[in-house]
């Protein structure tokens, strides 16, 4: 259609001027820390954005990767901490024997074993993410335990998030728009990835509580 071009370029304007302002690494910042406790944020869209156009020089690429991850790291701890709160008063309403506290004495062993990965690979996955975090203060994982994975998850997924963007506008450094689309389109491919994890995580977790004998559920729950 005629007006196509027209309407393309100004969108295409628009989203240069806000990559080309300092306030893009503040909004960056916002949205990465919201995502790490309330998981309706697309903030992998927005950091993969920045990358593409961190391409052509603004905005500047570890300006991009330094700023998610604090927004990132920030927010995982704001949901640790909302964690701990309801946890604590879960907690002490849970009998012993109930579900509710068969559910919260298996999140503690599986984090005791293996929640520094937990935590890590939960970054990249919208949703899970929170759910691990909100889970960690629950249960009291040790904050001395959970600040360095939180540190190691929030810079590694910034890092990517960037640099799949940087990538898709170093292939089309001259077409910026479909640098853009490459970036779009391989942030929905990353949700659409951890989505698949997320129910084959789901899968897993229900045939390994399936198969749990009288031997592994605690002394606690099998005396209710």
């Amino acid at each position: 259609m005629p007006g196509e071009p027209i309407v393309t370029d100004a969108v295409l304007s628009w989203v240069q001027d806000l990559m080309a302002s300092p306030w893009v690494l503040v909004v960056l910042f916002a949205l990465s820390a919201v995502d790490g406790f309330l998981p309706v944020v697309p903030s992998e869209s927005v950091v993969i954005t920045a990358g593409v156009f961190a391409a052509t020089g603004q905005p500047d690429l570890p300006a991009v990767i330094a700023v998610a991850a604090l927004g990132a790291f920030a927010g995982d701890h704001v949901s640790y901490l909302l964690g701990s709160l309801v946890g604590l008063r879960l907690r002490a309403r849970a009998r012993p024997g109930s579900r509710r506290h068969a559910a919260f004495t298996r999140a503690e062993r599986l984090l005791a074993r293996r929640g520094g990965m937990l935590l890590v690979t939960a970054r990249y996955v919208p949703g899970l993410r929170t759910t691990v975090t909100l889970t960690a203060g629950a249960v009291g994982w040790p904050l001395r335990r959970f600040t360095p994975f939180a540190t190691l998850a929030a810079l590694t997924w910034a890092g990517w998030s960037a640099g799949i963007g940087y990538v898709g506008g170093l292939a089309f450094e001259r077409d910026p728009l479909r640098g853009l689309l490459l970036g779009l389109g391989l942030a929905l491919g990353l949700a659409a990835l951890g989505e698949l994890v997320r129910a084959l995580l789901h899968r897993r977790r229900r045939a390994v509580l399936g198969r749990e004998t009288p031997a592994d559920v605690p002394v606690e729950v099998r005396a209710g």
